[in-house]
């Protein structure tokens, strides 16, 4: 599989995120069997800027684990972007923390599935967080994970 990966380290704690080769593990395996190629970006913020974003797109007055954004490209163009996930180092952390899981398995998890959600998944629907979830579980089983949920 063909992947470029950008990762953008925009928080004040760099030191205490997972290393690049886990975020691109974890997106391989997330890709894997859905795309031969794809681009994106995984930019992690703190807290004001993860609070802006979703304030921005979602309308959402509070910074929350992960956003995702597909990149809206004519299919006919055949580029492989598949879009930026961003990813609020803060919250990630107290949520790894409240739930007593390790940190980077938090944010293979949240990596997961953000790459699902460019990939089309949602769960908006019940049928379709059933879907979302397996889904995340194989992945994550795969990886040696734990069931997150």
């Amino acid at each position: 599989m063909a992947l470029d990966l950008a990762l953008q380290r925009a928080t004040a704690c760099p030191d205490l995120l997972p290393a690049d080769v886990a975020f691109r593990t974890w997106v391989l395996a997330a890709l894997h069997g859905h795309r031969e190629a794809a681009e994106l970006v995984i930019r992690i913020v703190d807290a004001d800027e993860g609070r802006a974003l979703n304030a921005a797109w979602r309308g959402r007055e509070k910074a929350t684990n992960v956003l995702s954004f597909p990149a809206d490209l004519p299919a006919d163009l055949g580029l492989p972007v598949l879009g930026d996930l961003v990813l609020c180092a803060p919250v990630v952390a107290s949520e790894a923390a409240e739930q007593g899981k390790p940190l980077a398995d938090h944010y293979a998890h949240l990596t997961v599935h953000g790459v699902l959600h460019l990939l089309g998944y949602d769960h908006e629907q019940d049928a379709d967080a059933e879907r979302m979830e397996a889904e995340e579980r194989r992945i994550l089983a795969g990886l040696g994970i734990p069931d997150p949920y």
